[in-house]
């Protein structure tokens, strides 16, 4: 059956205004009767099936919410490793991350239309009436605008529009009188003074209580901000105006929006990453669809759909084709440069870029879509998770994942209009994954690293405002639902605003007289109505014959991004030399440095030295190739230094009752056995060694024999203290930071050096974990003695077998508690080397315990006798073939805490008996896990 095109509208026209603009882009879509019949053979998921998996998700949410409501509400999120809530101000900082919290109990809030979409209307009466009773939006704290906006505002939106759908249905919320609203509108009210600025463009940051530019408002200072920033915020100011009557949000929003588009690049109609506030400068020229830009796109588009203003969907027509221009090379999309867009900015892809196809998908430029989501998918499969950011041949670049929900959204979009039960298959991946890789006793944990399976205690709203709410989606019936999908549409932060608010208080006139368009071809209107007829043309198996030739692009091939000059020049006028092509062998390159004012000099040592002087270029355009040449070499240099450096390993705890689930991120040593060429690892109990730091003969053998041995940092040397305890019989070593409160959450990732000597006869593995993360282990043997870890370069599969075992003798015993797990701990530690006690910092090639970072920002990599602190972000990575996973995750962190903070949100810290309590309900849920080969 075809995908029917919204009424009043013919495929290649533009949308009218009416009451429900764009039906098929209201972002349900299509209702399950109307989409595109499944292609023959590919293996339709029965209803069956699907139910289970839609019930799936539903247990997986009641784990993650129950989690959050027990353990840190009124808390803004859930620390799920150490099962309480986080509270800014009594944890280490982390930047600009923790520019989200603002003391409003920010999940309930961006969870609230979740609950609906689920149909837990009883729960969403029961959040509603605390988020009333219980949140304060008058903190003095600083907050960022973009987050407060889609996360709070919009949640509370979200919430307030199904708040009266359900009143007006007449069962539930028949006392609501608007409450959401009233918060809605004094919030919006406290982000207005951030657009106190000369080009309407609104500062990054606001404090609640003081504004900007008062003297306590500790903010106010910046000049810059992301293009996403200030152009994502239209959905929500224009929904707060229209509900309330109150044009002014929807005025400041679209001010900003106009000033955006008078500034995008006007020969390519590229728009930068960042931008100044005041002056409307680019402050950085690179240009793309991920971090930075995104919803800024997202939200052009969207505008038209919920405002029904041509001049929002001419300005996106105009951004996409220059997007399909430039930026996509299919199936990647990377970043250009906004005056040169023929050149690539940059060698590697974020994962944020995931919600594009999605959006192409409402676009109705479906092709690309699949390409795109198709790359990531293999990803995907790869890594178990999309890495925060891969490169262009597939490798990790950034290991982080903190449970993005991008992929998931494009995921349903092309189901939705495809009806592919391939899509509903790669949903049930991301199921399998979640539970197997991410779960854990109180809640879901992000990954720290991808490669090694290790955790970060961090579970951001956004998992349950999204995730949950597109994965229940995908396997929904239209009778599963309790409304009606398709009367709403969907933020960035997938909250539902109603499309009737586009003929709602219409204060605003439509369009913008004196912004000025580029004249367009009709095709950039060809899709606005998408229909099947179209997208694909008589042919069911449309989507499989895309998807095909993609199926191995990560693994069997590692295509180089090609840039758009080298595919249009063809046989014309050769294309800028590229850093990575560049041989000094080859005269030809030689003759194009010379005439780009970039001098070769040949040092003593056989290096090579580049210099750039631009007067020397035989013109401007060269001298500028040749800055960008430079800049690529150092880039280069740098990414090759790394790629020398050992990647982080694995701690994972597999006795009971952990069974594998705890993993935590050691750092590697540059000596002993390799765990990356023994996959199997060291598996072993630990034991504590005698002396703790390890520095002299071990007096207790017979305890370490044939175990993992555990010893504190400092006093000497780590290879001596290797040496010792596999002198006593040691299978290997674990060496826990002395510095108390240490972890891998606000530091770097460090190698273990060896002394400058010899150390081939040490054959054992020696790992390190900083002071956070070494404590669960002693609390772990403080509270049942016997356990056992393996030491591995990446976390293996838990122990279902020894866990099922568990689990059964438990239920027979009723004297013994029932069987359990602790959370972990496992962010991505540091991997340190040793100092003398009291910490000093020491250099000199007979200095103790040398530190060897993971790398370093220069092209020379820090050898045993230089500064043990003097380190940057872990960005290492092991040589390897082009397809394998590397690795360089930057992880720039500011431990400064903020202080005053509220008696009532002391962190709940619990004892391990309690915690491991609250593994018991889960035990029922991981059996049927289980039985479904999760």
């Amino acid at each position: 059956m075809a995908l029917s095109a919204a009424p009043g509208c013919r495929a290649g026209e533009r949308g009218p205004r009416w009451r429900r603009p764009w039906k098929l882009l209201a972002l349900g879509l299509l209702s399950a009767s109307s989409v595109l019949a499944a292609a023959p053979g590919a293996g339709a998921m029965s209803r069956e099936e699907k139910r289970r998996l839609g019930n799936q998700v539903l247990e997986m949410f009641d784990h993650a919410y129950s989690n959050y409501m027990e353990h840190a509400y009124p808390a803004d999120e859930l620390m799920p490793l150490t099962c309480r809530g986080r509270v800014r101000g009594q944890e280490p900082s982390r930047g600009d991350v923790d520019d989200a919290l603002g003391k409003f109990s920010l999940t309930l809030i961006d969870t609230l239309d979740t609950l609906v979409v689920l149909n837990k209307t009883k729960e969403f009466e029961e959040a509603v009436k605390k988020v009333i009773k219980d949140v304060n939006l008058d903190n003095d704290i600083v907050v960022s605008v973009f987050e407060t906006n889609i996360r709070v505002l919009g949640g509370l939106l979200g919430g307030h529009s199904v708040a009266i759908m359900l009143k007006e249905k007449g069962e539930y919320m028949q006392w609501y009188n608007g409450e959401l609203l009233h918060m809605a509108k004094e919030l919006g009210y406290k982000l207005l003074p951030a657009f106190n600025t000369t080009s309407g463009l609104p500062y990054p940051r606001v404090n609640l209580k003081f504004g900007v530019r008062h003297p306590e408002a500790r903010t106010g200072t910046e000049s810059d901000t992301c293009t996403a920033c200030a152009g994502t915020l239209i959905l929500e100011f224009a929904a707060l105006s229209r509900f309330t009557g109150t044009s002014i949000f929807e005025e400041y929003a679209r001010k900003a929006l106009d000033f955006i588009w008078e500034k995008r690049q006007r020969s390519s109609n590229l728009v930068g990453v960042t931008i100044n506030i005041h002056t409307g400068d680019w402050v950085r020229k690179d240009s793309g669809v991920g971090a930075g830009i995104d919803s800024y796109y997202e939200y052009l588009l969207k505008a038209y759909v919920l405002l029904g203003d041509d001049s929002f969907l001419e300005r996106f027509n105009t951004h996409y084709d220059a997007i399909m221009r430039y930026i996509s090379q299919p199936p990647l999309l990377l970043d250009v440069h906004i005056h040169k867009p023929m050149l690539n900015a940059r060698t590697w892809m974020d994962s944020l870029l995931a919600f594009f196809p999605g959006l192409q998908v409402l676009k109705g430029d479906i092709r690309p879509a699949i390409e795109t989501h198709e790359m990531l998918y293999q990803v995907i499969k790869k890594h178990n998770f999309l890495p925060e950011a891969f490169t262009t041949d597939f490798r990790v670049h950034w290991a982080q994942h903190p449970l993005r929900p991008e992929f998931a959204e494009s995921t349903y979009f092309l189901y939705k209009a495809t009806g592919d039960p391939y899509y509903l298959e790669v949903g049930k991946t991301l199921i399998e994954n979640l539970n197997k890789y991410a779960r854990v006793p109180c809640g879901f944990a992000a990954m720290k690293d991808v490669r090694t399976g290790s955790h970060e205690d961090r579970m951001d709203s956004f998992f349950l405002a999204e995730m949950f709410k597109y994965l229940y989606l995908l396997f929904a019936d239209k009778e599963d639902m309790i409304f009606d999908i398709e009367d709403y549409i969907f933020t960035t932060e997938a909250h539902l605003l109603p499309l009737w608010l586009s003929t709602t208080n219409q204060t605003i006139s439509k369009k913008n007289t004196s912004t000025e368009y580029t004249e367009l071809d009709d095709s950039n209107f060809d899709w606005t109505c998408p229909n099947t007829q179209i997208l694909f043309p008589n042919d069911p198996m449309f989507a499989q014959s895309i998807r095909e030739p993609l199926k191995n692009v990560v693994d069997k091939s590692c295509p180089r991004g090609i840039s758009r000059a080298e595919e249009s020049l063809g046989s014309g006028p050769k294309p800028p030399l590229r850093a990575r092509d560049f041989m000094a062998s080859n005269p030809e390159h030689l003759e194009i440095l010379k005439k780009m004012g970039v001098s070769l000099i040949h040092l003593k040592d056989g290096r090579v030295q580049l210099v750039q002087h631009a007067v020397q270029a035989a013109s401007s355009l060269d001298a500028e190739d040749g800055l960008r040449f430079m800049q690529e070499m150092i880039e280069l240099s740098s990414q090759q230094q790394k790629e020398q450096q050992l990647p982080p390993r694995a701690v994972q705890i597999v006795s009971h009752p952990f069974f594998g689930r705890v993993v935590l991120t050691a750092g590697p040593a540059q000596f002993g056995m390799d765990l990356s060429k023994h996959k199997a690892g060291t598996r072993g109990f630990v034991a504590t060694i005698k002396p703790y730091n390890g520095c002299s003969e071990i007096t207790n053998p017979e305890a370490v024999k044939e175990k993992i041995a555990l010893m504190q940092r400092g006093q000497c040397m780590f290879a001596e203290k290797a040496r010792n305890i596999q002198k006593a019989g040691a299978i290997g070593g674990i060496v826990i930071d002395d510095n108390e409160g240490s972890s891998s959450d606000t530091a770097p990732l460090f190698q273990m050096a060896g002394d400058g000597k010899n150390t081939d006869d040490i054959t054992i593995p020696m790992l390190f974990l900083f002071n956070k993360e070494g404590n669960i282990i002693l609390d772990a043997i403080r509270e049942y003695e016997a356990v056992e870890v393996l030491l591995s370069d990446k976390a293996k599969d838990r122990d279902l077998e020894m866990e099922n075992m568990d689990q059964k003798s438990s239920e027979n015993d009723s004297h013994k508690p029932n069987s359990e797990e602790a959370p972990s701990e496992s962010q991505d530690a540091e991997a340190v080397s040793e100092e003398p006690e009291g910490g000093g910092e020491s250099s000199g090639v007979g200095d103790p315990d040398p530190l060897s970072p993971g790398s370093t920002d220069s092209a020379t990599v820090p050898m045993a006798d230089e500064d043990p602190h003097a380190s940057g972000p872990t960005e290492g990575s092991a040589p390897e073939p082009a397809c394998s996973p590397g690795d360089s995750q930057p992880q720039e962190q500011n431990t400064q805490t903020e202080a005053n903070s509220k008696a009532h949100w002391d962190g709940k810290v619990q004892p391990m008996e309690s915690i491991l309590a609250d593994w018991n309900e889960d035990i029922e849920a991981f059996e049927m896990m289980e039985k479904d080969e999760l």
